[in-house]
């Protein structure tokens, strides 16, 4: 599956890339060493989250993240 993360919100990432996980949020917490409510935090934009914890997250679940320029 492929999004194009322009389209989407900071926590709608989040959330994506836990529904493809099929993992709760507390589960996918575990998964990343943050808890059910951080993740919530991270998904209803409560929290920010950095490049370094989307990379891990990322990471842990066999997700590439590609940053592309668009031709003129």
């Amino acid at each position: 599956m492929k999004i194009v993360a322009n389209d989407y919100t900071a926590p709608e990432i989040i959330r994506i890339i836990r529904e493809w996980t099929e993992l709760s949020q507390k589960e996918f917490g575990k998964t990343v060493h943050r808890s059910e409510r951080g993740i919530q935090a991270f998904e209803l934009g409560e929290r920010n989250y950095s490049l370094q914890t989307l990379l891990q997250i990322a990471n842990t679940h066999g997700i590439t993240i590609t940053i592309e320029k668009k031709g003129k």
